[in-house]
């Protein structure tokens, strides 16, 4: 049984249940897919060995995402960024400075967001069984179409409360577990969501798409897979491999999808090895020079004609109450102020659902001094240039935003990518060619930005 005490980490105004066991000397963050439940996981006994095993060469902490588990249910959709803020929250609550990341199934995308965004936390990355995404595109042809997965989710919302069913559901993932096995896995997943939450959990995260984010993680990464038929496992890791760089793949006999079942002898020795590596690799390293970041740009619109109005005083007198305003929201949404050009402000976040709630309440706030703004949002690898940042993404950020109509913000593909079930509004803008960057880009609108917690 349990060992491990569960504990609580503040992450906003929510607490996120945790438990560390094991003393190694490396620390693991486990990301679990789906749904589990920190006490109620200690009732199978397999996946207990494979959390003892964990810690027997880590110190292992595992925690049960927002909404779900012993954790507190939602009081809104979560995105990317607040369940990045979870995992930090285990980390400072536990004193951990830097951690490997191992991630299973849809822990991977929360798994790549964080390695990129905060490298200098991430000591390595472990992505079992993930995918860059979960429906088809022409670059993932091998995917099941969007219809065909709603089709499954919503028939495994209908039978939740039948664990015979949810059993013979769960066999495709699980082909070597008994009957028995597979009803007490789905009984520990209806504890951990109600329907309504379980469908809350998974069908927003059919709309996101890491892909513009792997070329980003820079820290070591292990990408293992078994083949689960029908599920196209060996591709997504294989693409996961091909776009992250210095990837290393390595396929696992068997054909579970969960890592807690199957030889446990070839794993193990896999995860020794890499966090062997992670550790040699991490020792003095110098701080990351790359950084994943959301980048916004503000304008104020017809700035010079509102200045000829006014004069120069009333006008300087304005635009300081302008930038008063902007500052203020930038501090509540955690953003940092990297440039003010005249009447122009250039930020960078670590979240792009934080940064488009951002952008929308400085275009809200500065409508009560009778001034209209355009705003323009992008995600993208940056250099860290001392205090600044610097590169590719930061020129496609102002170019977005030069394109913007008077009072919207606008974001890229990839920042629409990236806040899926965030309860924020898009529409598409169409194919947009931005000056002095190749290619055409899609753009997106935001109509709706639902509060949440910062």
């Amino acid at each position: 049984m349990n060992s491990a005490e569960t504990a609580y980490a503040r992450s906003g105004d929510l607490s996120i249940a945790y438990q560390v066991l094991g003393e190694g000397p490396t620390d693991l963050v486990y990301i679990q897919s789906d749904f589990n439940h920190l006490e109620l996981d200690w009732e199978h006994e397999q996946s207990a060995q494979f959390y003892r095993r964990l810690a027997s060469v880590s110190r292992l902490l595992r925690f049960d995402k927002r909404g779900t588990g012993m954790s507190d249910r939602l009081v809104e959709l979560p995105s990317l960024d607040s369940r990045m803020d979870d995992v930090r929250a285990v980390l400072d609550a536990v004193e951990s400075e830097r951690a490997v990341l191992f991630a299973t199934g849809d822990g991977g995308f929360l798994g790549t967001v964080f390695a990129a965004t905060y490298p200098e936390r991430t000591a390595g990355l472990i992505l079992f069984n993930s995918t860059p995404r979960f429906t088809r595109s022409p670059d993932m042809p091998w995917l099941r179409t969007r219809a065909d997965v709603e089709q499954r989710i919503q028939l495994t919302i209908r039978e939740w409360g039948n664990l015979e069913r949810m059993a013979e559901i769960m066999k495709v993932a699980s082909p070597s577990a008994s009957h028995d096995e597979l009803v007490q896995v789905a009984r520990r997943a209806r504890l951990s969501h109600s329907p309504a939450a379980a469908a809350a959990y998974m069908l927003p995260n059919l709309d996101l798409d890491v892909r513009d984010v792997l070329p980003a993680i820079r820290v070591p990464t292990l990408v293992m897979y078994r083949t689960v038929p029908p599920a196209p496992l060996e591709e997504n890791a294989r693409y996961l491999a091909e776009h992250i760089p210095a990837a290393r793949l390595v396929k696992l006999p068997g054909e579970d999808f969960a890592p807690s079942r199957g030889d446990q002898d070839v794993l193990f020795a896999e995860l020794a090895r890499f966090l062997s590596e992670s550790v040699d690799e991490g020792a003095g390293e110098a701080g990351p020079d790359r950084v994943l970041a959301t980048l916004l740009f503000t304008d104020l619109v017809d700035s010079t004609a509102r200045a000829s109005e006014l004069g120069d005083r009333r006008w300087r007198e304005l635009v300081e109450q302008h930038h008063r305003l902007v500052r203020t929201q930038l501090g509540y949404f955690r953003g940092r102020e990297m440039d003010t050009a005249g009447d122009g402000f250039f930020a960078t976040f670590d979240g792009p659902a934080r940064a488009i709630r951002c952008a929308c309440a400085i275009r809200d706030v500065v409508r009560e001094l009778g001034l209209e703004i355009r705003a323009g949002l992008h995600t993208g690898e940056c250099e860290l240039l001392d205090d600044k940042v610097g590169g590719i993404a930061v020129h496609i950020g102002a170019r977005v935003a030069s394109v913007a109509q008077p009072g919207e913000v606008l974001v890229s593909r990839t920042v629409k990518d990236l806040v899926s079930g965030s309860g924020i509004g898009l529409d598409d803008r169409g194919e947009h060619t931005l000056k002095g960057v190749a290619g055409e880009w899609r753009l997106y609108a935001v109509t709706a930005a639902a509060e949440a917690n910062v």
